[in-house]
């Protein structure tokens, strides 16, 4: 499960960490708008699936597409996680966990994107997709530009060690 602590980029994606940025308001600062959820930025892209509408969304270090064929995925681009939220316009069940300090997804697939090619690979049994109709060109210059926005030093700070299985690293 990937969590984004105190210490890590700012998931607004202003480049700050977490604690500087969006973690909490003083009761004297002017009020602020609401913290982008995951969660709802996930139903979001859920109802774009549903409608067979072709989307991509940045929000901080998480990409989310849907496409004309009713699929939608949730990608996270400093490890290259991906879970699917969204099959042939039908809504997945994503177990994510969402509080002011941290956020937990279990992410089920790699992703790489190589030869105007969405590849994937499930960290369950290693099993390879190819996805050859979705949208590898926006999607690729979107991981570009917000890994381009993280200290190469806050990359590598952005998942916590735990005691689960360990997965894949991305080559």
């Amino acid at each position: 499960m990937a969590k984004i602590g105190r210490n890590d980029p700012c998931f607004c994606g202003s480049g700050k960490k977490f604690k500087r940025c969006c973690l909490g308001t003083n009761a004297n600062a002017p009020a602020r708008t609401a913290l982008p959820s995951v969660k709802i930025e996930v139903e979001k892209i859920q109802e774009n699936a549903s409608a067979k509408k072709a989307a991509v969304l940045a929000l901080g270090v998480f990409v989310l597409f849907s496409t004309t064929s009713g699929d939608a995925w949730l990608l996270e681009v400093t490890e290259m996680d991906a879970i699917q939220v969204a099959q042939g316009g039908e809504k997945l069940a994503v177990q994510i966990e969402e509080n002011p300090e941290t956020i937990e997804i279990n992410w089920t697939h790699k992703f790489d994107v190589k030869n105007k090619k969405f590849i994937l690979t499930s960290y369950k049994d290693k099993s390879e997709e190819i996805r050859e109709d979705y949208p590898v060109h926006t999607i690729l210059s979107t991981v570009k530009k917000i890994r381009s926005r993280i200290p190469p030093e806050l990359i590598s700070t952005i998942h916590l060690d735990n005691d689960e299985e360990p997965q894949a690293q991305a080559g």
